[in-house]
């Protein structure tokens, strides 16, 4: 007897199938791979579901899909404990990162977290979604109730907010020229 659930699944989820396994044959490396990735997806939005229903669920089904890729390649990037047992047996130079660095790393990672506070909540929430997250300017639009016109121009302002912060640039990028111009020059015009 199929449940609410079921029904939910059958109408919302199983519709976008050809369109998810055209997509994961597209982007994921191995083919043979993409019905497993395709059954784990399922599970994944199914179990979901089962507590709280995505009010677009196209978008959760690729978002999830997404998210499952990324989990399966940070975990083939780990590497056993027991398999670096003997590094000093190797013979090979280990690039250690000087302390500088690390300090020069730490306090761009402070001024990346500071500027990221320092967006409006709009424009916060817009580029997460759309740098950390990876969900196309169309979902984060669907996402967060706005078109996507303001999802672009929002995206814009934030990252030049963070270059800003993080790297010092200080030239505005004009997209219908297609390159950096500086104050200076752009004041000249």
């Amino acid at each position: 007897m199929l449940t609410d659930l079921d029904h939910w699944f059958t109408a919302e989820i199983l519709p976008h199938e050809g369109v998810l396994v055209g997509y994961l044959t597209r982007v994921w490396p191995n083919a043979s791979e993409v019905p497993d990735l395709r059954q784990d997806i399922y599970v994944r939005v199914y179990e979901s579901a089962r507590h709280n229903r995505p009010t677009a669920p196209k978008a959760f089904l690729f978002a999830t899909a997404r998210n499952l890729m990324t989990d399966r390649v940070r975990h083939s990037r780990v590497v056993p404990i027991d398999s670096t047992a003997d590094v000093d047996g190797l013979n090979v130079l280990v690039d250690h990162v000087s302390p500088e660095r690390q300090l020069n790393a730490r306090q761009e990672l402070q001024r990346l977290a500071a500027a990221l506070d320092a967006l409006s909540d709009k424009c916060r929430n817009v580029v997460w979604l759309r740098r950390v997250e990876g969900l196309s300017q169309r979902e984060t639009a669907a996402r967060l109730g706005l078109d996507e016109g303001a999802v672009e121009s929002q995206l814009g302002r934030g990252v030049r907010a963070l270059a800003q912060a993080v790297f010092g640039v200080s030239e505005r990028f004009q997209p219908a020229r297609g390159k950096a111009v500086s104050e200076h020059e752009s004041k000249q015009h």
